[in-house]
């Protein structure tokens, strides 16, 4: 089997998302690989597209068949300037433009078993059964990984042999886990105490484990891996320990993941004995229909030269004849299976299955793709071996011909947004008179970008997403009218995106990346009763949810969700007490932001008033330029002057501030109940001695010099040897503190907040640096540029943080992706739930659908799990003794008036129409009635116009175009859980 024998370097900007998907050494395989793949129709085009992007070595492109019409519904490199082409040959030039470090070349022969043999991997689509077998058995024989995919209408296969004995490196996405060490015992069996008792929850018997950084029981760190028993007190047992030394401090226990070996069967054999992946019996006896319907399909092809007709009940017949007179299936030990098969479901199938569906070949063509990511770089478990997945809920209830999608218009460019301009643009979404699709997204190219969102090219980078993407989608088809707007959908912008805007949407596809936009586009579709489909990804999982006025509940945010993307820690815990590496990066954070940014503004901002503002202001200018010098006393004049600030800083923060806190809080030191200060979370941290020869020591102070240079508009240096060199020449200096810990953050015994004449002096003295000196350069973080020093000075701060507290550190690439707060991302995911997203769209647009037609989708590819269920009805509420009911999409309306209704008036209207009390009501946060206000004040507001009263209660006026108010209200005799519709109070036009 060949490889690329020309090493590449990996492009780790370009692919920045994927590798923390993948991981390098995974990378580097699939950098070196030839795939060869069959078949360039629609789905052929998805498979090829997504291994293009990922940036697999080498891809063949087999197809000698010439373009047709029915190819440019799902083939998106196709056009009508390629009819009568071959689609390998048409579709080889869009396909390298994806990526220009990947070959794509075209075979225009037949396949041979000399042809195999410079390939790893084989992928057939649209394929007859009679080559999926002789290719298939050459694959097996010669140990190639082989995969046949193939769509029939609303069906599709998957299969994958990968030989009967194929090592799985690592099974799982999670990375290994790494727990604190409290302590542990020298004994046989030796007992580890984890820093977290929660932890031992993620720990199993038998995991194996290995250990680091343990100061005192050296042996066990770097040993070879122990298995582990973890015991009901949530401690582990971890093998022999008695003949080692005593435990001191710290330490990290880490799992180590183990591989495991995969067999599959070749085709012909698997062909009567599938294994499926189902979840259940009942899907499992559906799979195994589906396989008798696509083995009935091939046959019927066979004999007849054709695919049945398109919903022709004659040719349906014959397949369930077919399938009725194939051999029986076997167990997977070759034991008859007896179960009925599914005829209903066979004839369903063969009336549907011409033609190709974009979303289908999204989906199907996702999977496949990292079926092959898998074969490559053996990481993730790889299916076993059939897998079948079909949308033919899609399909009308009364046996109707599938309806054209119509009007709807989605939001944002990402990833996920490309992918589904794309579906948009083959399926016709928009592109009638009247149609039309708005892509919004405030957000510019990147060259991260460009491995996940196939639109976008190298040449657009920088430019904004929204535009290029309507660009590249009305090349695909040139009948859609797409609108691009580059304003955030937020409510700053709700002038922008206001009430005549969503009145001439049909409906939202959204594909946001976290759960407060979500949140806030959900309520906007939920406020003009539009439906909403939600796509998101992270790594290999991904969800496509659809919401329907008044047929489903409407999106709700998960709390955990909310409360992940807005944690914030206590600036105690982050300054003194970390117990968690979020903890040291946080603080690493904000170290960057105060020396590098805010420091710098504020400096620049106030030059001229800085001897005023220390009257003023003392305390905080004295900390400010304090940092900002640090063993300084004028500003750096070389690149030598940085480097002796960046070594005092490295004093400051590592071993200087340490002992400082220790000087205050001694490791022995007992609080008043009896009890150590130092337990549990609290860690007694440890001083830090500078080493050169230490790389993290090295790194900090080569990342903190080019910052502190760059900030002063001095040139840096990128020389490691001339810097440890000038460093071993250096005296380590010591930091003279100017001002005190604060006692507000540690309420530390006998330490002074006080700003003495002693420090106001010293404070003068500092600032005559400043005075008539140029500004600096305030730094603003920039996660995506491996080169300005920004992630590294951050990895390293919080790694020496970590070390000073005997946490387990975060690498750069974990640092990079906590910090920078980066999704896992990866092309086939973003392609697969695009996919489940138009299959929802079809619904959509249909016309009225019950509930049992909609589909909420989750799928898993590394974990081989793919589950949809049906979405839960909208909560239906009641109010005692009102005969009314409403759910959440429900709200009541209170037409205009001329002249406009008073408050009173407007309370009046609503006890006759819906018998409903009013006790409080509010626009926002602000409260406009309460019925326990004094009768005056009550008689004040009634009096007023609602709009009159809104204006004068929040100071604002309606927006221009705004159409109507929105108040909610509590009223008398509800429950706590009684959630009232929201009351729209319509403005007079």
């Amino acid at each position: 089997m060949g490889v690329l024998e020309t090493a590449k370097l990996l492009d780790e900007q370009l692919y920045s998302r994927q590798l923390y998907v993948l991981d390098l050494p995974a990378m580097q395989r699939i950098q070196g690989a030839k795939v060869l793949l069959s078949g360039l129709q629609g789905l052929g085009a998805e498979v090829a597209k997504n291994l293009v992007l990922m940036g697999v070595g080498s891809l063949t492109l087999h197809d000698p068949h010439p373009t047709c019409w029915s190819d440019l519904a799902a083939q998106f490199f196709l056009s009508e300037k390629d009819l009568k082409k071959s689609r390998a040959e048409a579709s080889q030039e869009p396909l390298a433009k994806l990526n220009g470090a990947v070959q794509v070349c075209v075979h225009t022969g037949y396949i041979t078993e000399e042809l195999l043999l410079d390939f790893q991997v084989v992928v057939l689509t649209a394929s007859k059964l009679e080559e999926q077998l002789e290719v298939g058995a050459l694959c097996h024989k010669l140990k190639i990984c082989f995969l046949v995919a193939d769509t029939r209408g609303l069906v599709g296969q998957l299969f994958c042999d990968f030989g009967e004995d194929f090592t799985v490196q690592d099974p799982t996405e999670a990375e290994p886990l790494t727990a604190a060490i409290q302590h542990i015992s020298q004994g046989s069996p030796g007992i580890l105490t984890l820093r977290k008792e929660a932890d031992a929850r993620y720990f199993r018997d038998g995991d194996l484990v290995t250990f680091s950084g343990i100061e005192g029981m050296v042996e066990l760190n770097g040993c070879e891996p122990r298995p582990i028993h973890v015991q009901e007190d949530g401690t582990l047992e971890i093998g022999n320990t008695a003949i080692f030394s005593p435990y001191l401090h710290g330490g990290a226990v880490t799992e180590v993941k183990r591989s495991k070996t995969v067999s599959h069967k070749p085709l012909d054999v698997a062909l009567l004995q599938p294994r499926v992946v189902a979840q259940g019996s009942e899907e499992a006896h559906r799979a195994r229909c589906l396989h008798q319907a696509f083995r009935a399909l091939h046959e019927f092809q066979s004999l007849n030269g054709r695919l049945p007709q398109p919903w022709d009940p004659a040719d349906a017949e014959k397949v369930v004849g077919l399938a009725r007179s194939l051999e029986p299936l076997k167990g997977t030990e070759g034991e008859p299976l007896e179960e009925l098969l599914d005829e209903a479901l066979v004839q369903i199938v063969a009336l549907s299955s011409a033609g190709g569906l974009s979303p289908m070949a999204a989906m199907l063509g996702a999977v496949a793709a990292q079926e092959v990511l898998k074969a490559i770089s053996r990481k993730f478990m790889p299916l076993d071996q059939w897998l079948y997945f079909d949308a033919l809920d899609c399909l009308p209830e009364d046996g109707e011909p599938l309806p054209i999608p119509e009007d709807c218009a989605p939001v944002g460019a990402g990833a996920i947004g490309c992918e589904l301009l794309k579906g948009f643009a083959l399926m016709g979404l928009g592109a009638g008179d009247s149609g039309g699709v708005t892509v919004a997204d405030m957000d510019h190219i990147e060259r991260s970008n460009l491995s996940r969102q196939f639109l976008f090219r190298t040449q657009d980078i920088g430019r904004p997403k929204a535009e290029v993407a309507a660009e590249a989608t009305r090349r695909l088809n040139s009948h859609l009218q797409v609108t691009p707007l580059t304003h955030p959908l937020d409510p700053t912008t709700e002038h922008i995106y206001e009430d005549n805007f969503f009145s001439n949407v049909d409906g939202v596809a959204a594909a946001l990346d976290s759960f407060q936009a979500r949140h806030y586009v959900a309520a906007r579709c939920t406020h003009y009763l539009k439906p909403l489909l939600d796509a998101g990804t992270q790594g290999t999982s991904g969800h496509a949810y659809v919401f329907v006025p008044h047929v489903t509940d409407v999106y709700r945010v998960p709390p955990s969700g909310l409360a992940a993307e807005g944690a914030t820690y206590p600036v105690c815990t982050l300054r003194y007490f970390p117990s968690s590496v979020e903890h040291t990066l946080q603080w690493a954070r904000d170290e960057f932001e105060g020396l590098f940014h805010l420091s710098a503004e504020t400096i620049n901002r106030h030059q001229e008033a800085l001897t005023s503002l220390a009257e003023t202001d003392g305390p905080q200018v004295l900390t400010l330029l304090e940092e900002v010098l640090g063993v300084l006393r004028q500003r750096p004049q070389t690149w030598q002057d940085c480097v002796v600030w960046a070594l005092g800083h490295w004093q400051r923060r590592f071993h200087y501030g340490i002992r400082q806190l220790l000087s205050h809080f001694p490791p022995d030191k007992v609080l008043e109940d009896g009890t150590l200060f130092w337990l549990g979370r609290k860690q007694c941290p440890k001083p830090l001695e500078f080493d050169a020869s230490q790389d993290t020591h090295l790194l900090y102070v080569l990342a903190a010099a080019n910052l502190y240079a760059q900030m002063h508009g001095l040139p840096g240096s990128r020389d490691q040897t001339a810097l440890r060199e000038l460093l071993e020449s250096l005296p380590l200096p010591v930091p003279q503190a100017l001002a005190p810990i604060s006692p507000s953050d540690l309420e530390l015994a006998g330490a002074s907040a006080e700003f003495g004449p002693e420090q106001l002096k010293k404070l003068h003295q500092v600032l005559k640096v400043w005075n008539r000196s140029p500004p600096l350069e305030p730094l603003k973080f920039e996660k995506d540029n491996d080169s300005n020093f920004h992630v590294d000075f951050v990895a390293a701060a919080a790694s020496l943080r970590a070390q000073n507290y005997g946490i387990p550190p975060a690498s750069r690439s974990q640092s990079k992706r906590i910090v920078g707060q980066i999704i896992p991302a990866i092309a086939t995911t973003t392609a697969a739930v695009a996919g489940l997203v138009g299959l929802e769209l079809y619904k959509v647009v249909g016309g009225p659908r019950p509930l049992r037609a909609f589909r909420h989708s989750y799928l898993h590819l590394a974990e081989n799990r793919l589950e949809r269920w049906e979405p839960c009805a909208p909560a239906v509420q009641k109010l005692h003794p009102l005969t009314w009911t409403w759910t959440c999409w429900n709200r009541l309306e209170v037409p205009a008036g001329q002249p406009e209704k008073t408050l009173e008036l407007l309370l009046a209207y609503l006890k006759e129409q819906f018998g409903l009390r009013v006790k409080m009501l509010l626009f926002g946060k602000a409260l406009l009635y309460s019925a326990r206000w004094s009768p005056e004040k009550q008689a004040q507001r009634l009096a007023l116009g609602v709009t009159e009263l809104v204006c004068q209660v929040t100071g604002r006026m309606p927006q221009p175009g705004q159409r109507v108010l929105v108040l909610e209200l509590s009223c008398e005799g509800e429950e706590e859980d009684t959630i009232f519709p929201p009351l729209h109070y319509q403005l007079a036009v």
